[in-house]
């Protein structure tokens, strides 16, 4: 696998149709991917003193945070009133290397900060509910 630029991690957010088309979440200078499981411990006493974990059981998530400049974009408007509605919509993960990741998300945080004479940031969080698929 050879090196790629972290300019070209994107997060990008569905427009609501049954087939969905992302646009690109602008003003985001730092995007970040976790990839969870919560394993099922079947540990008993025939395991020799080491931890035995069940294959494909337990909770899997993806959890996605970014931070950015507010541009005032479209997209940006969209998950602001996603974030105060709770409403979960599809977004999308895309990497350089023409990998993508799909999936429906909650944004569980949306914080805004702004220095006197700076610009107006913002950091949000997002969590899956349901499947996320790599394509």
């Amino acid at each position: 696998m050879s090196a790629e630029k972290g300019s070209a991690f994107l997060l990008k957010i569905g427009d609501g149709a049954a087939v969905p088309a992302y646009t690109t979440v602008a003003g985001l200078r730092t995007t970040q991917l976790s990839i969870n499981g919560d394993p099922v411990v079947i540990t008993n006493k025939g395991s020799g003193g080491w931890r035995d974990l069940l294959p494909g059981a337990g909770v899997r998530s993806v959890s996605v945070s970014a931070a950015g400049v507010f541009t005032g974009s479209a997209a940006e408007t969209t998950i602001r009133n996603h974030a105060l509605s709770g409403r979960i919509d599809d977004y999308q993960l895309s990497f350089e290397g023409g990998e993508r990741m799909e999936g429906r998300f909650l944004i569980t945080r949306l914080d805004y900060a702004g220095d006197f004479n700076g610009e107006r940031s913002y950091t949000l969080a997002l969590e899956s509910s349901g499947p996320v698929a790599a394509l």
